[in-house]
C-alpha cells in the first residue's frame, strides 16, 4: 500500500486530470486528448456563460472554442454520449459500455436503472414505431413528432410517448446521438454511427474490469463507494469485491492511504509511479504546459469538473464549493453561476458571471475570496487578469465590466483585462 499526503494527492488529481501545472493540449487534436484522459466529459445543457462541458476543455485546452467537442464527437466519431449521467465517451470503448447497456435493458443486475426496462415495457408500441420510423428516415429527433398527436407522460425524461421511446432505445444502445442541434439528441440507428467492428459486446467479465477500472481512473483516487456512484458502472454488486481483488492481485489497481482521509483508495497501478514521483517532488514531464502555468494565469473550473464538484473541493482544497443554480435566488451564499478559481494548485475564489450578448459585455456580478489577503496580492490580481482576458476571449466578448469586485487591485486586473482582448 502507497501512503501520500494531501499535498500529492491533490496535484495528482489536478495533473491526471489536466489541470496542474497548465495546459498542456492545443486545438481540436488537443480537445480529443484532454477528453481522453479526463476519461469521461460530463455533459450539462445550461448555458449562462458557455455550458459547463466548454468551461472544463476551455481550463485544460489552448486554442479551442465552446462546442469543439461537439466537432470530435459528431463530426469525427471519435467519442459517443450515452447515460443517464450523461457523459462523452471513446467510441472504442463502446462494446464494453454495451454490455451495461444490454443490462439497463434487461433490468439486471439489481442496481442498475431499472425504470429503463419499465419505460420500455409500458411504451412498447411507440419503441417499435420509432424503429421503423428511424430505419425509413434515417434521422429523427424528439421535435419531429408534435405533442398534440402524441400520448402525454408525466416523466422528466420526456413529455412524449415518442420522446420516451427514443430514449430508451439509446439507452439500451439500438440507436445512438447522430449530432446535436442546440443541444437537442438527433438519433440514428447504431449502425449509422459506430464503426462495424465496435457494435459488439465484451464479454461480461472483462466489462466488469473496465467499469471498474473505468471509474477509479476517473476519479485519480476512489474508494469505490458501494452506492454513490454504483449506476455509473453498472458492475453487480455480488461481483464488485470479487473483481477488486482480481485487478489488485494482477497489480491494475493499487491500495493508496492518503494521510488524513478515511479508508483505503484505489488508485490505477500505471499511475503508482506518477504519485511517487510527485512525493518525491518531481513533476511528469508530460504534465509540461505548452504556456504559461496556473500560477502565472489562474483557471476557472466548471461547475460540474470532477476536481471540485459534489464536495471533492472540500476532500481536495478545503475549499467549500457548492453549485448553487437550482437553489432559490434567497438561499444562495453567492451567485447563480459560481465558478471556482485555480490559482497554482489551490482554489482560492470563486466569482459570478453573466454574458451580455446585446452588448457583448462579460459581467462579473460578484467575487469571493477565501484569504482577504488575495485582495492586496499583485502577483494574484496579474494571475486573475490573465486568466480573465483568456476566458472572455474563449466566450466571444469584447468587453469586462468588472464594477462589482469590492477589491480596487482585482477590479483594476479584470477590467484591464479587456485591454488585452482587442490586441
Amino acid at each position: 500500500m502507497l501512503t501520500i499526503d494531501l499535498d500529492v494527492a491533490r496535484r495528482f488529481i489536478l495533473g491526471k486530470g489536466g489541470l496542474w501545472p497548465g495546459r498542456r493540449w492545443r486545438g481540436v487534436e488537443g480537445v480529443a486528448a484532454a477528453i481522453r484522459a479526463m476519461d469521461y466529459l460530463q455533459l450539462d445543457p445550461l448555458q449562462i456563460v458557455a455550458r459547463s462541458q466548454d468551461i472544463q476543455l476551455h481550463s485544460r485546452v489552448l486554442d479551442t472554442t465552446p462546442s469543439a467537442w461537439e466537432e470530435v464527437t459528431y463530426g469525427q466519431r471519435r467519442f459517443f454520449d450515452w447515460g443517464g449521467w450523461l457523459a462523452v465517451r471513446p467510441m472504442d470503448e463502446l462494446p464494453h459500455w454495451r454490455v451495461a447497456m444490454r443490462r439497463e435493458r434487461d433490468g439486471d443486475p439489481p442496481n442498475v436503472d431499472t425504470r429503463i426496462r419499465a419505460m420500455g415495457r409500458e411504451h412498447a408500441d411507440a419503441v417499435a414505431e420509432m424503429r421503423a420510423i428511424l430505419r425509413e428516415r434515417g434521422t429523427v429527433s424528439n421535435r419531429d413528432f408534435a405533442a398534440a398527436a402524441r400520448t402525454r407522460t408525466q416523466s422528466y425524461r420526456g413529455r412524449k410517448d415518442s420522446s420516451l421511446a427514443l430514449y430508451y432505445l439509446w439507452r439500451t444502445g439500438e440507436v445512438m446521438t447522430h449530432h446535436r442541434e442546440n443541444f437537442e439528441r438527433v438519433y440514428a440507428l447504431t449502425e449509422a454511427v459506430a464503426p462495424p467492428d465496435l457494435i459488439r459486446e465484451s464479454d461480461d467479465a472483462d466489462a466488469d474490469r473496465f467499469l471498474v477500472l473505468k471509474d477509479i481512473s476517473f476519479a485519480g483516487l476512489s474508494r469505490l463507494n458501494r452506492t454513490a456512484d454504483s449506476w455509473q458502472r453498472v458492475v453487480p454488486f455480488s461481483r464488485t469485491d470479487g473483481v477488486i481483488a482480481a485487478l489488485l492481485d494482477s497489480g491494475e489497481l493499487v491500495e493508496v492511504r492518503v494521510e488524513g482521509w478515511k479508508g483505503t483508495s484505489f488508485t490505477l497501478g500505471e499511475d503508482a509511479e506518477t504519485l511517487l514521483d510527485l512525493a518525491a517532488g518531481r513533476m511528469p514531464p508530460a504534465w509540461t504546459p505548452l504556456e504559461a502555468d496556473t500560477t502565472a494565469e489562474a483557471v476557472f473550473l466548471a461547475p460540474l469538473d470532477p476536481v471540485s464538484a459534489r464536495g471533492r473541493a472540500k476532500q481536495l482544497f478545503g475549499f467549500d464549493y457548492i453549485w448553487e443554480v437550482y437553489k432559490p435566488a434567497d438561499k444562495r451564499r453567492h451567485g447563480y453561476y459560481t465558478l471556482p478559481v485555480l490559482w497554482g494548485e489551490r482554489l482560492v475564489a470563486s466569482f459570478d458571471s453573466k454574458l451580455d450578448r446585446t452588448t457583448n459585455t462579460f459581467i462579473v456580478l460578484g467575487l469571493w475570496l477565501e484569504d482577504a489577503a488575495l485582495a492586496e496580492n499583485a502577483a494574484f490580481a496579474e494571475a486573475l487578469g490573465r486568466g480573465l482576458a483568456r476566458f472572455v476571449a474563449f466566450l466571444g466578448a469584447e468587453h469586462v465590466d468588472a464594477r462589482a469586485i469590492d477589491e480596487p487591485l482585482l477590479r483594476r486586473a479584470a477590467q484591464d483585462s479587456s485591454r488585452s482582448i482587442s490586441r
